[in-house]
């Protein structure tokens, strides 16, 4: 699974104008199954986000993670992070786990999140959807597993 994750002050997503998922201090996480993919690597990219060491201890240094803070996650589903661009200049997402397979694991990763203790909201798998952010940094992290 590949993940882009950003440290935000707060971020939303809406689908139509209507708000479906947001988080105050916490992560975006645009997520995306690859082919291949299965349970055991959404539950690892999960366990590896909430322990991830990047938001500010008392000294300003990136030394607290998600679990540390309590922090929350609006979990986004995105495959175009499958874009292949090494041929052409219109990118090919063949790398992308086919959409039953990648709703399914976009969801599985989402509750597995949950499950280690961040408050976790989400998109709508599928969806054009409008998501806003106030970046806090920028931190902005790029996870494969």
């Amino acid at each position: 699974m590949r993940a882009l994750i950003q440290r935000v002050a707060q971020a939303e997503v809406t689908v139509d104008g209507t708000l479906i998922g947001q988080t105050g201090p916490g992560l975006l996480i645009l997520v995306c199954a690859m082919q291949g993919d299965g349970e055991a690597e959404a539950d690892a990219l999960a366990a590896k986000i909430a322990k991830l060491r990047i938001f500010r201890d008392e000294a300003g240094k990136m030394n607290r993670s998600l679990v540390d803070t309590g922090g929350g996650a609006l979990v986004v589903s995105q495959f175009t992070l499958a874009a292949d661009t090494s041929r052409g200049n219109r990118p090919g997402f063949s790398a992308a786990a086919p959409p039953e397979d990648g709703e399914r694991l976009y969801l599985h990763f989402a509750q597995s999140l949950a499950a280690l203790g961040p408050a976790v909201e989400t998109g709508q798998f599928g969806a054009e959807m409008a998501v806003s952010l106030v970046n806090d940094g920028p931190v902005t992290i790029w996870l494969e597993t």
